[in-house]
């Protein structure tokens, strides 16, 4: 089973693959309502948006586990994102990105090397993957690179050519 065939669900349940989210490439962040890193969302649209049209797309996963900044239920988390960022793109359910019950996509996201190297957990909120229409993690950004720094958009840019 490749990356993306590994089943997941949408926040509001139902069944999906990363595969049905976009043609060509995916970037897929570990998202937060009550983080300090929250106005990320602002550009996680933009780059959602001035890309969807070739075949990408973000992929919100709310997540727990730092700090307890995302609390909320599935329909308080997306109130959340459409009324403060106004957000169009897919978020999916809540799930655990580090320990015990790791969701399966993290555990082999998390394979995949930083701009230092480093693999291996999430640290924070709002780490981004890019994800290859192939199923290939091209590049791995920390929480505090923003959607819009030009590595980002030199990615997502590069991964729509694949």
């Amino acid at each position: 089973m490749g990356i993306h065939d590994i089943p997941l669900r949408t926040l509001s349940g139902e069944p999906t693959t990363l595969r049905e989210l976009a043609a060509r490439s995916v970037l897929v962040v570990n998202v937060a309502s009550r983080c300090g890193m929250t106005p990320q969302y602002e550009g996680l649209e933009q780059l959602h948006r001035q890309f969807s049209d070739r075949g990408f797309a973000v992929a919100g996963f709310p997540c727990n586990q730092f700090g307890g900044q995302e609390p909320g239920t599935p329909e308080e988390i997306r109130e959340f994102c459409t009324s403060t960022y106004d957000v169009t793109f897919p978020m999916l359910e809540k799930i655990k990105v580090n320990g015990r019950d790791q969701h399966p996509l993290y555990a082999e996201l998390t394979k995949a090397a930083d701009a230092d190297g480093k693999a291996g957990i999430v640290r924070w909120n709002f780490e981004k993957f890019l994800v290859s229409s192939g199923g290939e993690v091209l590049a791995r950004f920390r929480s505090g690179t923003s959607p819009e720094a030009p590595e980002v958009v030199k990615a997502v840019t590069a991964s729509l050519a694949l």
